[in-house]
Formats: C-alpha cells, sequence, structure tokens
C-alpha cells in the first residue's frame, strides 16, 4: 500500500471525529498522502483540529453530506475517499428515524455521486455491526446504506466502492468507555443497562487497520468485518473500577430503545458466502442482476450448521482479558 498512497489526496468525510483523528495521527508524519482533506459540518471542531495538528497537509472542507454540491466541490482532484459522516447514536435515530436517512443513506448516495463524477479511485464505506440485523433505526440506516454503496459499486467501472463492517470502537466520542469514566470521576454510579449484554471491543486502531486491509484487497461491492473479542458490559465496567481504583457502584437501568442483547458481525447468511482471510472475513457482494429467474427458482440452499458471526459466540475476555486491552488505549495508560 506504501506506494500506492504516495502523493495522492485523501478525503476523510466526517474527518474531525474519533475515526478522522485516528487516521491523521497514523499518517500525518509518514510520507503517505500528500493532502488529506477533512470534511464536516462543525467548524469549531475544525477549528480546534487546525490548531491542534498546524500541519499545512491537512485542508479544512465546511460542508454536509446531506449537500451534494458541498461534497461535489470537495472531491475534485481527491483520489481515495474514507466515508466516515453518519448519524450514530441509536437513540437519537429512534426519535429522528428521518434524520438518521437523509444523512446515512442520502448523504452516502451523495458522496458517492460525486466520488463516482470525479473519478475517485477508492471509496471506503464505514458502517456498523448495528447494519446486520437491524432493530433500530440507526441500523436500518447503516443497513440500506450498505445497500446503496453495493448498488452504486455494480454502476462503475472507474471507482472501487466497498464497505467496512465493525462493532463499538472502545473509547470513541460517544461511547460507553467515556461515561464510565466520567461517571468514576463525579463520583457517580455507574449505569449499566443490561449486566449480561455484550459488545464487540475494538480499538480506534483495529478500525484504521480494518479500512486500510479493506483498501488493499476490496473487489467492488465487498464488505469486510475484522474479528474481534467482545465482552458483557458487566465485565467491562468491573475492568474499568478496577484500572481506576475505584468503587463506584453499578446502577443497572434497563435497556433503552433499540439496544440489542448481542451485536451481529455477520449475518448466517453472509457467513455462507463469506471468505476467511485470516483475521477478517470478506462478504463478496451479490453480483446477479435482474433476471428473476435467479431469485426464484435458482435458490442456493444453506447449511443448517451455519451461525452468524456475533458478540456471543465470538472470543469472550473475561475482566481480566478486559483490562489488558483497556491498558493498551492511551485512556489508560
Amino acid at each position: 500500500m506504501n506506494n500506492q498512497i504516495k502523493n495522492k489526496v485523501l478525503l476523510i468525510t466526517g474527518g474531525t471525529g474519533s475515526f478522522g483523528t485516528a487516521v491523521l495521527n497514523r499518517f500525518l508524519n509518514t510520507d503517505h498522502f500528500k493532502e488529506i482533506r477533512i470534511f464536516s459540518r462543525d467548524e469549531k471542531k475544525q477549528d480546534d483540529m487546525r490548531n491542534h495538528y498546524k500541519n499545512e497537509k491537512i485542508k479544512f472542507y465546511i460542508g454536509d453530506v446531506r449537500d451534494f454540491i458541498s461534497i461535489e466541490s470537495a472531491m475534485i482532484g481527491v483520489d481515495y475517499v474514507f466515508h466516515a459522516a453518519a448519524l450514530k447514536q441509536v437513540p437519537s435515530c429512534e426519535f429522528f428515524p428521518m434524520q438518521a436517512v437523509k444523512t446515512n443513506v442520502e448523504g452516502t448516495h451523495n458522496v458517492l455521486r460525486a466520488a463516482i463524477q470525479n473519478k475517485v479511485e477508492k471509496v471506503i464505506c464505514l458502517s456498523t455491526d448495528k447494519a446486520a440485523y437491524p432493530i433500530n433505526a440507526m441500523g436500518m440506516s447503516k443497513a440500506m446504506m450498505e445497500k446503496v454503496a453495493i448498488a452504486e459499486s455494480r454502476n462503475t467501472t472507474k471507482t472501487t466502492i466497498c464497505l467496512t463492517r465493525y462493532g463499538n470502537v472502545m473509547a470513541s466520542r460517544g461511547s460507553v468507555i467515556p461515561l464510565f469514566l466520567s461517571q468514576i470521576e463525579k463520583g457517580e454510579d455507574l449505569t449499566v443497562t443490561d449486566p449480561s449484554m455484550t459488545r464487540f471491543l475494538m480499538s480506534l486502531d483495529d478500525a484504521v487497520e480494518l479500512v486500510l486491509f479493506a483498501f488493499e484487497n476490496a473487489n467492488p461491492g465487498d464488505i469486510f468485518i475484522n474479528k474481534a473479542p467482545a465482552s458483557t458490559i458487566s465485565d467491562l465496567a468491573k475492568a474499568i473500577l478496577e484500572i481506576k481504583n475505584a468503587s463506584n457502584p453499578i446502577k443497572v437501568i434497563g435497556t433503552r430503545h433499540g439496544e440489542k442483547l448481542y451485536e451481529t458481525l455477520c449475518t448466517r447468511e453472509e457467513m455462507a458466502k463469506a471468505e476467511d482471510m485470516g483475521g477478517f472475513f470478506r462478504i463478496p457482494a451479490d453480483n446477479r442482476n435482474l433476471n428473476y429467474s435467479q431469485y426464484f427458482s435458482e435458490g442456493k440452499d444453506i447449511l443448517p450448521e451455519i451461525q452468524d458471526y456475533n458478540s456471543h459466540n465470538t472470543t469472550q475476555l473475561d475482566v481480566e482479558g478486559v483490562k489488558n486491552l483497556l491498558l493498551t488505549l492511551e485512556e489508560f495508560k
């Protein structure tokens, strides 16, 4: 990949978020990419980032993926796109589902149209485990985002469009770890929705590695998943309390709007065709055409023993295992 990305221009949508920051930290002090464009709608976060990095390699673009003209103009001269802009909070998307549709579905369509129009080489769209068997508006909008990306990947030969799907990114903005740390600092109870609820545990570095793996290995329409460990929310809370040498009580508050007991990264139907690539799964796109006989009379058996890949059946970490993983994060060093 090193030679691929020298003297290239990268655009990150939603680039002021946790993922965009991780990409900057990864590449700014290397000779990779001659320019990294940060596209987002929040001028305050852009100004904070500008003052923090003070690096001429970073160019800032104010705009919104909902506005085609703003993303299209930012795309001129771009070689690669990491599309991370999204509404990600499950409760807010439950109450404002059309806002999730406008950003996650229509916004993605705008990004892909702009990329194809500007002959961008590769676009990697970031998705979520909540898009697999979605039960909430955020997951449903991300599932539709995946379908839009796969559909667009069939319609272009110049731009490679693929996706990554990952679980909870530890310590990212809006996730549970910063909440627990804040509650410990304030002497409050640690609020747990359901102690037996499991979640995949990934670091921001893992998320960046997944995108880079997709970048190097993608065929049009592929979805890439990395194999990640998981833990119960109860063990995660206990691990953080032990690391911080704190004794805050854990308070069970009940499941929030749209929450699942466990998350699925790869559905049973996808596992039937997934390619095991060591630390990753590749889910190839269904590239059948609209010859309906293929859907109605030429079906394909799915072996009954195939299981989905979820946070209940992946590698389970105990409290000590979670502590060891957390101690690799900057927040706990």
